[in-house]
């Protein structure tokens, strides 16, 4: 009797958070979670998860550097939705408040590889999140969250990974975070997705599968 078809397709993603440049701010910690389509599930690992406190390196690069993990698996009946990793960085303004230093969101990759197989197959599942914080509308307001430590941030980070509303945001870029993705997918080829390699195999694609958003 031949096997049944899978009615779910799964996405495993390991990796870590693994450094920032932030030149005029240090001693940051990191925050994330993951936004994800009303298909998605998520069936092992962690959905979210806060890093430890890190000052700068004392080299040339003057990096902070977490190396924080991530491991989570999602499955779905539906490629739409495609999960999103939403950072948020945090660290003390000059009075010792811990103020948002910077919000960032990208998608995980499409395309199933390792980070560590060769040069180009690294670059596709490297990425480079330039980061944001919201900014006053006027200096009165501007000067008032300075003195009373409390700087403009969202309530839900989430909010990041979502387009409606965000055209009214006054925003000012900062800083930015790098990911290190390891990714595998299991049955998407059998319910018609083209992934470029077949699947769990390791080795990064060139396009992404049919139905994802660009």
């Amino acid at each position: 009797m031949a096997a049944a078809s899978p009615s779910v397709f799964l996405l495993m993603v390991n990796g870590q958070v693994e450094s920032a440049q932030f030149p005029e701010h240090d001693d940051l910690y990191c925050k994330y979670c993951f936004v994800y389509g009303q298909d998605w599930a998520p069936t092992a690992g962690l959905e979210e998860g806060i890093s430890q406190i890190t000052s700068k390196s004392l080299d040339a690069r003057r990096a902070l550097v977490w190396n924080f993990p991530i491991d989570v698996t999602f499955k779905s009946t539906n490629p739409y939705g495609w999960p999103q990793i939403v950072l948020s960085v945090y660290g003390p303004d000059v009075f010792g408040n811990d103020v948002v230093r910077g919000y960032g969101a990208v998608h995980v990759p499409f395309s199933p590889g390792r980070t560590a197989v060769c040069e180009n197959v690294c670059s596709r599942h490297k990425r480079t999140v330039p980061m944001f914080v919201p900014e006053s509308t006027s200096k009165l307001q501007k000067f008032t969250s300075w003195f009373m430590g409390r700087r403009p941030e969202y309530t839900d980070p989430k909010v990041v990974a979502q387009g409606e509303g965000r055209e009214v945001t006054r925003v000012r870029s900062q800083g930015f975070v790098t990911l290190l993705f390891n990714v595998v997918t299991k049955d998407m080829r059998k319910l018609g997705y083209d992934t470029g390699p077949p699947d769990t195999q390791g080795v990064s694609g060139h396009s992404p599968p049919q139905g994802l958003p660009t």
